[in-house]
């Protein structure tokens, strides 16, 4: 059987495909760089090939606490079963040893000669419950100890010790992973972007910070650091090159009144390593600027930190901050939907070494927006003008509109009236 043919041909439909390939243009998206801190502050590192894997063990107390809360709650619940069962069998064993385990003595509320070393303990269930007992300081009387076994006097004094131990590790391991520092730093707030714009003459990189708890954050300081992959001069690749750059902060403590959200700045002078970048240089730069926020909580006295980071793409030129906090009523109050809202202002795109170099450009820049500023209030006016007078003429034609005719009417007697309706 012949195949079945196409009723266009085929050479009118490879044609017409290859033309509509070459009018869809291949966008490839270029491969974005692994941050070394995320947004919410963790740290985008893989640690691989660990050869000495003892070195947790040593600090089994750190392991537990660093572990997954399903991870810890399995720990929790085997280390109590494990050692229950364990002295459970210790329990049996004692009991079988001593010939508890005879049919003469089942019934345990019988008065007989015979005296066990834990009473009513005849099987491995009952030997199971007594441990739970013990451990536990539960105590429902149907099972004690006696004077006859001193090896079971040694195994009630080990399962004390043991139980103790066990309770004192785990709740304190909970304890820990409940009260950790980096949970208090889940209400210490970032903006999303960074602006650079000019304040007091200078280029400076700002960012907004925000707590939005009452309770403080005690002797807070804030460090900024950049991370680039750079290459000395004898060769060496350094992928993670770390440079402290300063904060702007007036006070000599160096430390931050973190009661409402704050503008940290820093400026962009010789020590900066923005110093030779521009506003086009920006996109191209590899580079992260990593964001640390110390301090004392108030309520518990632990240390916490908090870190964000910003890339090229989050840094925004010529923005600056909204204002968010306001006097209502003799009160503060602080509008956290407006927390990372900015707005375009004048600031030269240039870098800070030329802009030091040529302080003429940022007085230009500076005449260039108020002179736009003045053309948009000139049009605004016009504008304003123009729908006054529209609404002008429009209100005389509706009152024109609205104008009682008169009539005249003739009388009999051929007097005339005049009425308006």
């Amino acid at each position: 059987m012949l195949a079945r043919k196409s009723i266009i041909p085929e050479e009118y439909v490879l044609a017409r495909i290859a033309a509509e390939n070459l009018r869809k243009p291949r966008i490839r998206d270029q491969p974005r760089k692994a941050r070394f801190i995320a947004k919410s502050g963790a740290c985008n590192l893989a640690h691989k090939n660990i050869r000495e894997q003892g070195r947790f063990l040593q600090d089994i107390f750190t392991t537990l606490v660093d572990l997954k809360w399903r991870h810890t709650l399995v720990i929790f619940t085997m280390s109590f079963l494990c050692s229950w069962l364990l002295f459970a069998m210790m329990w049996w064993l004692v009991a079988f040893a001593h010939g508890d385990m005879d049919a003469s003595t089942e019934n345990c509320t019988s008065i007989t000669k015979w005296t066990p070393c834990v009473t009513c303990v005849r099987s491995f269930t009952s030997a199971f419950l007594f441990s739970i007992e013990v451990q536990v300081t539960i105590g429902f009387g149907g099972r004690m100890m006696t004077e006859e076994c001193p090896m079971a006097i040694t195994v009630l004094i080990l399962q004390n010790i043991v139980g103790l131990i066990i309770n004192a590790v785990m709740l304190g391991c909970i304890f820990m992973k409940t009260a950790q520092a980096h949970r208090r730093a889940e209400t210490l707030i970032f903006s999303r972007h960074a602006v650079i714009a000019v304040r007091n003459g200078r280029l400076c990189f700002m960012f907004r910070v925000g707590d939005l708890r009452k309770s403080m954050i005690i002797s807070a300081s804030v460090r900024i650091q950049v991370v680039r992959k750079t290459t000395t001069p004898e060769g060496e690749i350094i992928p993670i090159h770390q440079q402290d750059i300063p904060v702007d902060n007036p006070l000599e403590s160096n430390n931050i009144f973190l009661v409402a959200p704050l503008i940290i700045c820093h400026v962009i002078d010789k020590r900066s390593p923005l110093y030779d970048i521009s506003a086009s240089d920006l996109v191209n730069q590899d580079l992260e600027l990593i964001v640390v926020l110390e301090g004392v909580v108030e309520t518990t006295g632990i240390t916490t930190q908090a870190r964000t980071s910003y890339i090229a793409e989050e840094i925004l030129w010529g923005h600056r901050f909204v204002p968010i906090v306001t006097e209502e009523e003799g009160v503060y109050a602080v509008d956290y939907s407006k927390f990372g809202n900015t707005i375009k202002v004048a600031a030269p795109r240039c870098s800070a070494r030329e802009l030091d170099e040529k302080p003429s450009i940022l007085i230009q820049t500076l005449q260039k927006s108020e002179l736009s500023h003045q053309n948009s209030l000139r049009k605004r006016n016009s504008m304003r003008r123009n729908n006054s007078m529209r609404r002008n003429n429009s209100m005389r034609r509706n009152n024109s509109s609205l104008i009682v005719p008169k009539v005249q009417f003739i009388t009999p007697e051929g007097n005339q009236s005049v009425c308006e309706t």
